[in-house]
């Protein structure tokens, strides 16, 4: 095909779509059916609604073929597990299916719905699946247990389903399955299997199970099926891309198959290319806008890809910016000689961003030109794919308010403030150094604060009830004054207050009862982010988030956090940690500026959390938390763009909180991500405490600081929030006594996992109380054996 046919041919399609609904309908029926409120024929009944709807507003925006299966319950990557058969004996066992009213709603043919939510959320006699973040993004994918008895089973009744739908209702419609080389790399040992089993070693006994599903897609009626391997752009050894080879080469040799779309995403493919341009499959959809020079350009060494579909990955899938529709259609047409047929997508699911940016109504209508969300997004696809197919003259209009939204935002006064840009040229290298060593500090504080052996604390939520959310709807809504809103704040702080107290917990939190969410609070208080209404993103399950959006220069106007944790304090003789979210959290779980380093905007951050910081200590405030969950999951995907990612971010969080005094207690804390190969990024914070996720990992981090010689105080969470099931007393104790052959008693913290907002009260103040139980159980062994 030549290059004028392959552009006249031109194509729009998307990879996902977000789940949740204008109005997060799926989260409110998925609750309702957990609370018993919605039977499983009106779940079913929302979520073939909500696919309906999206795939409608896909082909109204002018995109030619559909993704079908990514719709999800809970998890993609968790109803892949379901479509191999990796279903848990133990959540199988949980769970009397017969008994159960919900047995008629399954999510798939052999996995009841409510075995599928034990898998995510446990139950209270059964764990869940762990969860992490999924690569380099805040979304959380349930990780596959495996082993070397697995015994995998195809079970495509979803993908077959939801492919008919599309196809009842008129749409040309792509299956999207997660690919088997990173499902399994995704994987983990099953419980009770040696930890150095490698699940790749599957890889043979899974291919047959792919191969199940893809006859049955085909009988179905897909043409195309396409095939998620974004584990590949990734560091791989020999031995896991000649695993990818032997995986696409077998799929690509099947006769009773339909086409085969292998797409990647979230940055360069590298060596990957290689092994993927030469399998036996019809297409491969890459992304040009992460490492969009690098993969242009491995593409050309390659010698591109002759015979085969190319799906280009232009418009970014991430983030929320407009496209630069010149720069992309060059792109596009450097590529229309690189294959012999070139489609027009996005660079992944359109999952990490919100759903539609002309439902914000406050955003200044000039700011709003500068955004794209997934309708905008899926907009600027068709305009793109239209422009290759017909030339620019056939998209003139849209070409030149396009750079005119561009020049906006360039000479925006938002974009650049003289003042901000001075003070961070002025930061020194001892600007982000504490006054003295650890060794030298932690004394003091331990003289200051007079904790007992094996602290006790929270991470800083507690549960948001709907009293709460009903009191800042009030506010909002002018049906009660400031003064009524404020008093039902200091009512929660006191309450949560005089719990921890009766408990027994040592260090305590006032609880965020006046926060909506953990970066959106900051941002709404610093100038340079902007707040949307209705912006939300998934980001496990259920929970969903709305990012603000760092548009501009920061600076923090007055104190955020001051006023009420120092009312806290007024409360109690114990101490009450002052609660921050971190530089590198802010710009993580922010949709972030891309016109500038982010290095520099996490400075920026920096300096603005470093004056909170030190006004949370001249207000008497002698712990203080700055949260970096995000630390890990920013990581780069790549090994060789570690260093200079993990330069920046430790140097911001040092700058925030180095200008304290040596008996100021520093906390940080992260959770839900592989924190093994950041160990020594974690020390170089040089926090005086780092609380972690442990709980569903089996203390595999403390063991991992351990190896590194960590030398500081640490708490490993003894107590997973993601699920509702109350730990005992005793399950929390072996945690610890887990804890304690990796890190000496002197320096292990108690704690849960993260923050209780998204709990209820009866499980929180069991769970707690049985954590309390469960340190001054392990205190008094401690003595006994001292003694």
């Amino acid at each position: 095909m030549t290059a004028k046919s392959a552009a006249a041919a031109a194509r729009a399609t998307v990879y996902g779509y977000p789940r949740q609904g204008q109005h997060r309908e799926l989260k409110k029926a998925i609750e309702g059916y957990w609370k018993g409120r919605v039977d499983a024929d009106a779940l079913r009944r929302t979520a073939a609604e909500l696919r309906r709807a999206n795939w409608q507003q896909l082909a109204d925006a002018g995109i030619h073929e559909v993704p079908s299966g990514d719709f999800s319950y809970y998890d993609h990557v968790l109803d892949t597990s379901v479509m191999v058969g990796a279903v848990p004996e133990r959540h199988r066992a949980a769970v009397d299916a017969d008994a159960s009213p919900s047995s008629r709603l399954r999510s798939s043919r052999g996995c009841p719905i409510d075995v599928y939510f034990a898998m995510a959320r446990g139950t209270q006699d059964v764990a869940p699946l762990e969860m992490t973040k999924w690569f380099d993004t805040n979304y959380h994918y349930l990780v596959p247990e495996l082993g070397p008895d697995t015994v995998f089973t195809a079970d495509s009744t979803k993908q077959v389903a939801e492919l008919k739908e599309a196809l009842a209702l008129g749409h040309a419609a792509r299956p999207v399955l997660v690919g088997p080389v990173t499902y399994l790399l995704l994987a983990k040992p099953a419980p009770g299997v040696t930890a150095d089993f490698e699940p790749l070693t599957l890889l043979d006994r899974l291919l047959p199970v792919y191969a199940e599903v893809l006859a049955d897609l085909r009988a179905a009626g897909a043409e195309w099926v396409q095939l998620d391997e974004p584990a590949l752009v990734q560091d791989r050894t020999p031995a896991e891309l000649n695993a990818a080879a032997r995986a696409h080469r077998e799929l690509g040799a099947l006769t009773d198959r339909p086409k085969l779309l292998v797409a990647s995403y979230f940055g360069r493919l590298g060596d990957a290319l290689t092994v993927l341009a030469k399998a036996p499959v019809e297409g491969l959809a890459i992304d040009f806008t992460e490492s969009g020079a690098a993969n242009l350009q491995d593409l050309a060494a390659v010698g591109g890809l002759p015979g085969k579909r190319l799906v280009a990955g232009v418009v970014n899938g991430r983030n929320i910016w407009i496209n630069d529709y010149e720069k992309s259609l060059s792109t596009l047409g450097t590529l229309l000689g690189l294959a012999d047929h070139v489609d027009v997508s996005a660079s992944c699911s359109l999952l990490h961003v919100p759903l539609d940016a002309t439902a914000e109504r406050d955003i200044d209508p000039q700011i709003a030109r500068w955004l794209a969300f997934a309708r905008q997004k899926t907009q600027e696809i068709a305009v793109l794919a239209r422009g290759l197919a017909r030339g620019t003259e056939a998209i003139a209009g849209e070409l030149a308010a396009n750079r005119a939204d561009l020049a906006s935002r360039a000479g925006s006064a938002l974009t650049h403030n003289p003042a901000v840009r001075a003070r961070t040229a002025a930061v020194t290298e001892s600007d982000g150094r504490r006054s003295q060593p650890y060794a030298q500090r932690t004394a003091a504080q331990r003289a200051h604060l007079g904790l007992p052996l094996l602290p006790t604390t929270t991470i800083g939520s507690f549960p948001q009830t709907t009293e709460l959310r009903t009191a800042r709807a009030d506010l909002r809504a002018g049906r009660i004054d400031t003064a009524g809103y404020e008093e039902r704040i200091k009512t929660e702080i006191r309450d949560v207050l005089g719990f921890q107290e009766k408990a027994g917990i040592d260090v305590l939190v006032h609880g965020e009862p006046e926060r909506n969410d953990m970066v959106q609070y900051f941002a709404e208080q610093l100038t340079g982010y902007l707040a949307t209404q209705h912006g939300w993103v998934q980001s496990y399950g259920t929970r969903y988030v709305r990012p603000p959006v760092l548009a501009g220069d920061i600076s923090r106007p007055e104190p955020m956090t001051v006023r009420w944790t120092h009312y806290a304090q007024s409360l109690t003789e114990r101490p009450v940690k002052g609660m921050l979210t971190g530089p590198v959290t802010m710009l993580a779980w922010s949709f972030v500026r891309d016109d500038q380093p982010l290095g520099d905007t996490a400075r920026q951050v920096a300096l603005a959390l470093r004056d909170e910081v030190n006004d949370l200590e001249a207000a008497g405030t002698s712990v203080i938390q700055v949260d970096e969950p995000a630390l890990r999951e920013t990581l780069p995907l790549r090994a060789a763009e570690h260093a200079g990612y993990l330069d920046w971010a430790t140097e911001a969080f040092r700058l925030t909180t180095s200008g304290v005094r040596p008996d100021t207690q520093i906390h940080t804390h992260m959770c839900y991500a592989e924190f093994g190969d950041i160990v020594r990024a974690i020390d170089a914070l040089d926090a005086d405490v780092i609380s972690l996720e442990a709980a569903r990992s089996h203390m595999q981090v403390a063991r991992e600081l351990a190896e590194h010689g960590y030398p500081r105080e640490a708490g490993p969470g003894v107590y997973d929030i993601h699920s509702p099931r109350v730990p005992s007393a005793e399950e929390a104790a072996a945690l610890l006594r887990k804890g304690l052959e990796a890190i000496p008693a002197e320096r292990l913290w108690v704690n849960p996992d993260c923050g209780l907002k998204t709990r209820g009260w009866p499980e929180t103040r069991a769970s707690l109380e049985n954590l309390v139980t469960a340190a001054r159980e392990i205190r008094s062994e401690l003595a006994a054996g001292a003694s």
